[in-house]
């Protein structure tokens, strides 16, 4: 990456954030604030979150409104083994990627046989098809949730402070991002970027649509999974409220906030989002009249979200062109003097 590349606000601005991201832990335990380092890192988790979404909705144009289906499974992957006193992070991890990627593979298979509103309407029943078994399961807690004595144990480390939690979560959401803005460009992902503006087209040209939009949809299903368990480590408790419709909603409005499509645009807007939220809570309790609004006027602001807003900074205005004529007039003015 050039100098001149970095340079660009779109660029620059996202580096920046990471930076401050990771400088966060230091900061709040220099200023003995360690609030505050629980609270930024429920912020990655949901960018995390909103990357996997970002993914299927930015990338290949699939209105997922079910997505809270795979954080509330990633949420119980880790509750209910540690229910039955299984602890090990790994085995947790597999669960929660098998378990998010079959059902991802399931019901994914299902959705895509629609478009459009159809499609948003069956992954959100789907979703609510999930919230609504977690509720009826009373022996692992139903609609009152289940706590987690025993955060997940990697061997080398385990998820049992805010400060690892946090620290893993920031490596997850940097990887992700990474591996998403390497795959936006590789062949795979311009077919699914294809296949959002003209499926018809990549059709026509012997890419078949169907098979990249599934394998898209389970891989954000996992990434999605994965946030869901960094999120039950973080409050200790899996909450049938992951799969609530209102989570797949947020996701939604910070990938647009921030910029559909983009790599850092889900985290701009999962920062923006949640950020404000807190900011607002802190000096009233009606903060939803003001937050609305404010996320409308900032959605109106910049269509292309927080990503484009920074992007029309980096095409600066040309310089003016003098004109031929005058500019050869101002050439032959020293000329004609010195002939005089």
């Amino acid at each position: 990456m050039t100098l001149q590349k970095i340079s660009r606000p779109s660029v620059a601005v996202p580096l920046l954030v990471f930076l401050l991201l990771a400088a966060v832990p230091f900061v709040a335990n220099a200023a003995d604030q360690s609030f505050y380092i629980a609270l930024v890192a429920r912020i990655v988790i949901y960018a995390i979150a909103a990357s996997a979404l970002n993914f299927v909705l930015g990338y290949g144009g699939m209105v997922s409104f079910g997505h809270a289906l795979f954080f509330g499974l990633g949420a119980y992957s880790v509750g209910l083994p540690a229910f039955y006193g299984i602890n090990d992070g790994w085995l947790q991890l597999a669960c929660c990627l098998a378990v998010c990627g079959g059902v991802a593979l399931v019901t994914g298979a299902i959705s895509l046989r629609t478009t459009g509103i159809a499609f948003i309407m069956i992954t959100l029943a789907f979703a609510q098809m999930g919230y609504y078994l977690i509720v009826s399961l009373k022996q692992y807690g139903g609609d009152d949730g289940l706590g987690i004595a025993q955060a997940s144990d990697f061997g080398l480390f385990n998820l049992g402070s805010p400060e690892r939690i946090y620290a893993v979560a920031l490596a997850v959401l940097v990887l992700t991002t990474w591996w998403l803005g390497r795959l936006r460009e590789a062949p795979f992902g311009m077919a699914l970027r294809g296949a959002r503006m003209n499926a018809r087209r990549v059709n026509a040209v012997g890419l078949p649509v169907l098979p990249y939009q599934l394998s898209a949809y389970v891989m954000s299903g996992m990434i999605c999974g994965v946030a869901g368990m960094l999120h039950a480590n973080l409050n200790a408790f899996a909450s049938p409220s992951a799969l609530s419709w209102t989570i797949s909603g947020e996701l939604i409005v910070m990938v647009v906030l921030g910029g559909m499509g983009s790599v850092a645009g889900p985290v701009l807007g999962a920062l923006a989002f949640l950020g404000l939220e807190e900011l607002l809570k802190a000096y009233t309790e009606h903060w939803m009249v003001i937050f609305g609004p404010l996320i409308v006027l900032m959605a109106l602001a910049g269509k292309k979200g927080i990503v484009g807003m920074l992007q029309r900074l980096d095409h600066q205005p040309p310089a003016p062109q003098v004109p031929r004529v005058q500019a050869a007039a101002q050439m032959a003015a020293p000329i004609r003097q010195e002939s005089v």
